[in-house]
C-alpha cells in the first residue's frame, strides 16, 4: 500500500481563527483528530463564538493547543500538508504557533494542487460529491480529511 499524502484541516470559530477542532491524515491512512482546549488568552472576548461547541465542552475534551502541536511535529515534522482551506486552516495553525511561540515546521498547500490533471473547480465539485455519497458535514475537520483521503484513492486508482 502506498502512502497517503498528509491532509489538514481546522475547525475554527465563527468569524475568527479561534482554533476549536484539528484533523490529520497519517501516511497508512489513519486519521487523529481532537478537540483543541481554547487558551485563556483567547477567552477575553465576551462575544466568542465557539461554533457547535459549549466552552465546557472544549475544557472537558480539549487538548492543549501546545500538546496538539507537540503531536502534530510528532507526525508531520518538516513536511507540506494539505488542505481544502488553505486561509482559513492556515490563519488557525499560525494561531497555535504564533501564541506559543513556536515555529511553524508545515506547510499548507492546496489539495488539489496534488492532481494536476484536474482544475481546482473539478476538484471542488468532486469533494463535494464525495461528502454527499459518504453522508458527512464539510468543515467538520475529521469529516474534511476522511473525504480528502477517500477522494485521493479515488484519483490515484483511476490514473
Amino acid at each position: 500500500m502506498t502512502d497517503f499524502p498528509g491532509f489538514i484541516a481546522v475547525e475554527t470559530g465563527e468569524d475568527d481563527a479561534l482554533p476549536l477542532a484539528i484533523a490529520w491524515a497519517l501516511p497508512d491512512g489513519q486519521i487523529k483528530h481532537t478537540l483543541i482546549e481554547p487558551d485563556d488568552d483567547w477567552l477575553d472576548d465576551e462575544l466568542l463564538k465557539l461554533g457547535d461547541y459549549s466552552l465546557e465542552e472544549l475544557r472537558t475534551f480539549g487538548v492543549s493547543p501546545l500538546d496538539v502541536l507537540r503531536e502534530l511535529e510528532g507526525d508531520h515534522y518538516s513536511t507540506t500538508l494539505y488542505t481544502a482551506g488553505v486561509s482559513d486552516d492556515e490563519a488557525a495553525l499560525s494561531r497555535l504557533f504564533d501564541d506559543f511561540g513556536v515555529d511553524p515546521f508545515v506547510e499548507l498547500a492546496p489539495a488539489e494542487s496534488l492532481y494536476p490533471n484536474m482544475s481546482s473547480g473539478e476538484w471542488a465539485r468532486a469533494r463535494n460529491e464525495l461528502f454527499g455519497e459518504l453522508g458527512l458535514e464539510p468543515l467538520r475537520p475529521e469529516h474534511e480529511v476522511q473525504v480528502m483521503l477517500y477522494l485521493h484513492q479515488r484519483l490515484s486508482e483511476a490514473e
